[in-house]
């Protein structure tokens, strides 16, 4: 997959996590672009390092799980670091 798929992948991914971890986050649309292409990376990355599995094409289910997992790890980091318990 080219770094053209990467970046659509990890825009729906970004979506999809944001819509399964809902509330308020500082920041918009752009910044939810920049975590789901950071968590589709993360999620291949450890994908092929952890767990032995090979991404596969762009409708894989397993690509879009990787994905939306590493969309969902870095979303949940960025919370916890840039969010203020008042």
């Amino acid at each position: 997959m080219g770094i053209l798929g990467w970046i659509v992948l990890g825009l729906l991914a970004g979506v999809i996590a944001k819509m399964l971890m809902p509330g308020k986050d500082p920041g918009g649309c752009l910044l939810t672009i920049l975590l789901g292409v950071g968590g589709a990376l993360l999620g291949g990355w450890l994908g092929r390092t952890l767990f032995d599995v090979d991404l596969g094409t762009f409708f894989d289910l397993r690509t879009w799980g990787l994905a939306i997992a590493g969309s969902l790890v870095i979303l949940l980091i960025y919370r916890l670091a840039f969010t203020r318990n008042r």
